[in-house]
């Protein structure tokens, strides 16, 4: 389902996981491409070593990149189901939530196939 706002551009849906993972992973993973945020999954965030000293560009950059962290787990927090974000709630960055969903949830459906 989407919706429209007031420009008439229509805006898609998070979807929902609903325990079909592959299916579930393929629509985030283009809906997360879509909003420009898919590389955050790949490549996580990665903070810098303790007494790193950074320059005004490579803090502006991480700020950025904390910020699009941030707007995918809010995606995410949105498309899982309260019981299943109980498991994952110790994850700290959208990458972790990502990879847990795939090996909790992945491998319960091949298991499920065989």
């Amino acid at each position: 389902m989407a919706t429209e706002n007031n420009s008439n551009i229509v805006q898609p849906s998070i979807p929902r996981f609903s325990s079909h993972y592959n299916h579930w992973s393929m629509l985030m993973e283009n809906f997360l491409r879509s909003k420009e945020y898919w590389q955050v999954i790949e490549s996580g965030v990665t903070k810098p070593a303790e007494g790193t000293i950074l320059i005004d560009a490579q803090r502006k950059e991480l700020d950025e990149l904390k910020l699009k962290d941030l707007k995918v787990k809010n995606y995410l927090f949105q498309a899982i189901d309260c019981s299943i974000l109980e498991s994952i709630l110790q994850k700290d960055t959208s990458n972790q939530i990502w990879d847990s969903m795939k090996k909790k949830y992945q491998g319960s459906a091949r298991a499920k196939r065989q």
